[in-house]
């Protein structure tokens, strides 16, 4: 599975903070799980959650074998990516987390399951993603296009008629289940931020927002008055339509579908117009 949308490709850049370090914590833990009973300690059985307060937690970090563990991660790199570039690493990691619990929260339904992985807290972010970037080819096995839209519904309707069907896979559809409910409520509750598909200020689209923003909103940006005090600057026509340019582009694409001369005019104006 990978995607190509108005994004960024996933492989354009590094890897962003929290993205980085739940990968390298899935596959640590899973190594550690190897060690006799240490997955029974961390995975969840919610009738048992009373004596192991903290499994609602660490089962989302427990895998049941290798193919479990990489397919996993595949998704959380693929779809976390670009997530969390977009909310920045805060936002997004109580996102996930809430994913994660509302996983933990529908396995109550199978009160004595022993329920691993981190699949709550990545259809969460399937969820997100579809939600902000619903037309967005994903490219299944890397060859079959389908809408982000089209994918999750399908797969979180497959997750209602496996769970409610009764459906003995060895597999936690009610855990999945919860993660596409959890997020979906999360985001549109509002309690995420101001609007779901929005840049965190924290985030490097969320501060060029803020700056272009006050662009925006500055009086006579196309060659303003200069202050007694500051040396007369000569007006560029082009900076207001090249910035609005600019920023639907950052809004597209990313940071990093820029050119370097892109680039330049940003910092350029970033300098001269600084609030």
């Amino acid at each position: 599975m990978s995607y190509r949308d108005s994004y960024d490709t996933p492989f354009g850049g590094g890897v962003p903070p929290v993205v980085t370090y739940l990968l390298i914590a899935n596959a640590l833990v899973f190594l550690l799980s190897l060690l006799p009973g240490v997955q029974s300690f961390l995975a969840l059985t919610p009738a048992n959650v009373l004596r192991q307060p903290w499994t609602p937690f660490t089962y989302m970090f427990v895998h049941a074998g290798g193919f479990h563990l990489l397919f996993n991660l595949i998704v959380l790199f693929f779809f976390g990516r670009p997530l969390e570039e977009r909310w920045g690493p805060a936002t997004f990691l109580k996102y996930y987390l809430v994913a994660g619990l509302g996983g933990a929260v529908l396995s109550f339904l199978t009160p004595h399951a022993s329920i691993v992985g981190a699949s709550g807290a990545l259809n969460g972010l399937l969820v997100a993603f579809a939600m902000i970037w619903p037309d967005s080819p994903i490219h299944l096995f890397g060859v079959l296009p389908v809408k982000a839209k089209w994918l999750v519904a399908f797969l979180a309707a497959f997750s209602v008629f496996a769970a409610v069907g009764g459906a003995h896979s060895g597999v936690a559809h009610w855990a999945h289940l919860g993660g596409f409910a959890a997020g979906f409520l999360y985001l549109k509750s509002g309690l995420l931020q101001p609007s779901y598909g929005s840049h965190s200020a924290g985030s490097p689209e969320g501060r060029v927002a803020q700056l272009l923003d006050k662009l925006r909103r500055r009086p006579q940006v196309r060659g303003e008055r200069p202050t007694p005090e500051a040396p007369k600057q000569p007006p560029d026509p082009r900076a207001p339509d090249d910035i609005d340019r600019i920023l639907d582009k950052i809004s597209a694409k990313g940071l990093k579908s820029l050119t370097p001369a892109e680039r330049k005019q940003l910092e350029e104006v970033s300098r001269r117009y600084r609030i």
